[in-house]
């Protein structure tokens, strides 16, 4: 069985200073790279960094050609991983993704980015409605405050409510030690 690494919107835009800053980004980000090294060396040609790319304007961030849309330095990807370009929450919705996957054989995948309450979310569940055995690395993925009418919910409480509601019938969550050791 073969694994792949899925690298979700690791952009400039979801750091301090970008136009839809995340809590604790930089944390998430740090550890997406420690397993994105971890596939460079064990899994080479199996690393895909998804680039979301606002189709509409009113986004008001991950607009095209904007330094914000930028995937990430601390993620950047070499010249022979493969840089999947959405328009939507969900990784395989009207990109190659799923058959890029399938034509090396891809069985499994490893999944870090960002944000855990909307792409990350639809992503993992995508995949496994499409048959994929999927791992999520939690502490490689950050999200933000939510509000709804007058509630305020924590960065921090969106994150674990996604996770736990990921956790068994949609992907095995780990942490980025343990998925390291």
């Amino acid at each position: 069985m073969s694994t792949a690494l899925i690298v979700v919107d690791i952009q400039n835009d979801y750091f301090p200073n970008g136009k839809m800053e995340l809590h604790n980004a930089e944390n998430a980000a740090a550890n997406a790279a420690k397993v994105l090294e971890w596939f460079r060396t064990n899994q080479k040609e199996n690393i895909f960094h998804v680039q979301h790319l606002a189709s509409n304007p009113a986004m008001g961030f991950f607009l095209p050609d904007t330094d914000g849309a930028e995937i990430h330095e601390i993620v950047q990807p070499l010249e022979n991983e493969s840089i999947i370009t959405k328009h939507f929450a969900n990784s395989f919705l009207e990109t190659d993704l799923e058959s890029r996957l399938k034509e090396k054989g891809i069985t499994k995948l490893v999944v870090v980015g960002m944000m855990t309450h909307m792409c990350i979310d639809a992503t993992v569940r995508a995949a496994v409605d499409l048959g994929y055995e999927t791992t999520l690395i939690e502490d490689a993925c950050a999200t933000r405050e939510l509000m709804y009418q007058d509630k305020v919910v924590p960065a921090e409480q969106v994150h674990y409510a996604f996770i736990g509601a990921l956790q068994g019938m949609y992907a095995e969550i780990t942490s980025t030690e343990e998925f390291l050791k």
